[in-house]
């Protein structure tokens, strides 16, 4: 039977936050947007990802947050204080933020996690939105002119202006999502060599 007192530790909520983390950046990513663009038409594929996005901008913003908090300070050997004694007990070092904001974790704990919080915070908060909103501007500006965005074109100046920055603004987003996943996995590299 596992030792119950593990679940006072930060360790298993650590671990459970970054799978969290990991499952749902890749899910989103790579199977449910995929799956989502080829089974629905357009505008229900945009109403779905206006109303799935948001979600999962915070969760993904949130858990770096997390991470930091039930961040598990390694066990590290120290030498028996006995001079009799030639075992060894072990030690924990800081945990939670102390061991975030550690020196010797600088590179390898908070560099991740705070990329990852920034690179998701800035699709929840900037270009989650400013996308939304040059999708409803191309909505309008498909009922003045009478035809869909995505319909064959010659399209007026305005809608070609707004595809324009939304492919620009939509490309960074999908870029920053897969740079945020592509960190996480490095810090799940790290949180392995712990093992």
């Amino acid at each position: 039977m596992p030792d119950i007192s593990l679940l006072w530790s930060p360790a298993p909520y650590h671990i459970l936050s970054y799978g969290t983390l990991l499952g749902s950046s890749v899910y989103q990513s790579f199977i449910n947007g995929i799956v989502s663009y080829r089974a629905l038409s357009r505008p229900q594929f945009s109403t779905l990802q206006s109303a799935l996005l948001p979600i999962f901008f915070t969760l993904q913003t949130a858990l770096p947050a997390i991470l930091a908090l039930t961040y598990p300070g390694p066990l590290t050997p120290s030498p028996s204080l006995s001079s009799l004694s030639t075992t060894t007990t072990t030690t924990r070092s800081p945990s939670s933020l102390p061991g975030v904001l550690a020196p010797s974790n600088r590179w390898s704990v908070l560099l991740p996690l705070t990329s990852i919080f920034i690179l998701n915070a800035l699709n929840l908060f900037y270009m989650g939105p400013v996308t939304t909103r040059i999708m409803k501007e191309r909505k309008h500006q498909e009922t003045r002119d009478g035809k869909r965005y995505y319909d064959a074109g010659p399209h007026s100046k305005e809608m070609e202006r707004l595809n324009g920055r939304f492919g620009r603004m939509h490309g960074a987003s999908a870029l920053t999502n897969l740079v945020a996943l592509g960190v996480t996995v490095v810090y799940g590299v790290v949180l392995s060599e712990r093992l």
